[in-house]
């Protein structure tokens, strides 16, 4: 398939010899907008079941994680390595020593062969960055935040719990000492339309990063974000105005930014909305086709 931007499942396969697969860990760590630290409740759209496999267990050792879904993968390549991927809450959020030990345990693991870590921007310091600078001479890292937006008003209105300043500085901080980052963001939050999407894209761009994850908006029940979305329902985007979005957004991005994922797919029994019934790879296959069209479209019209 032709492309149109830097796929991460390209570029994964050119960082390693061998296939790559991450399995998610849940750990057991909590968020400080959850514990009360900053915050109850947590982000008004977040429910971690939406993103938790079934080998996902934080009754279980991360070790046990690591070997469950070592036997959930291994029988379509049985000669895959693995990323340990800490995906749920905030994955750098607790006493540095129990954080180290967690990832070293992962790190022990047979065939694991890196970590991506998920965290706050809120929740990092310089230990810790210090750790992960000696980590990432020994073994594959990605460090990634949790932007969302870069429009504080937005933040304040999910309780995000941090402004776009601090997200800067940890992408920033973390970057200089040579460390893989990624950041995640969402399309489509309460008050931003395609157009205050787009102004935010060279702003991301402009960061240090290394990978970065879209997902549209999505309506989970259990959350605050559902319960507003009841109150009075506000505009969800369609697949096709979606499409649209994305392609406009990578066109102001820069070449070089490994881009991973353009939407979420959440467990149908907890998803209110949108229901768009398509799989990452469908979702990206008819962007890949609204990409091609409008480069043809373009050439014609240039002739």
């Amino acid at each position: 398939m032709e492309q149109y931007y830097c796929d991460f499942g390209n570029w994964l396969r050119s960082q390693f010899p061998y296939k790559v697969q991450k399995i998610s860990v849940n750990a057991g760590f909590t968020c400080p907008n959850r514990d009360g630290r900053i915050g109850r409740g947590g982000c008004i759209y977040c429910n971690n079941q939406t993103f938790n496999p079934a080998y996902c267990d934080n009754g279980k050792s991360v070790t046990q994680q690591l070997e469950d879904g070592k036997r959930f993968f291994s029988g379509k390549y049985p000669e895959m390595k693995y990323l340990a991927y800490f995906q749920a809450y905030t994955n750098t959020y607790g006493t540095n020593d129990h954080i180290k030990k967690l990832y070293e345990e992962a790190l022990a693991v047979e065939d694991v062969v890196g970590l991506v870590i998920g965290t706050r921007p809120d929740c990092i310091n310089d230990d810790l960055l210090d750790y992960f600078e000696e980590l990432n001479r020994r073994t594959f890292l990605i460090v990634e935040y949790g932007v969302e937006t870069c429009n504080d008003e937005t933040l304040r209105l999910v309780n995000r719990g941090h402004d776009f300043a601090c997200a800067r500085k940890a992408i920033e901080e973390t970057a200089r000492r040579g460390i893989r980052v990624g950041a995640h963001i969402i399309l489509g939050l309460p008050g931003e339309d395609a157009k205050e999407s787009l102004r935010q894209a060279p702003i991301i761009s402009s960061l240090p990063l290394t990978t970065l994850k879209i997902h549209q908006l999505q309506i989970i029940r259990g959350t605050r974000l559902a319960k507003m979305y009841a109150e009075k329902s506000f505009h969800l985007y369609t697949v096709e105005e979606f499409i649209k979005l994305i392609a406009d957004y990578i066109s102001l991005l820069r070449p070089d930014l490994v881009l991973e994922r353009f939407v979420s797919q959440s467990p149908p029994d907890l998803l209110i909305a949108p229901k768009w019934g398509l799989k990452n790879y469908e979702f990206t296959h008819r962007l890949h086709n609204y990409m091609k069209e409008k480069l043809n479209n373009k050439v014609q019209s240039d002739k």
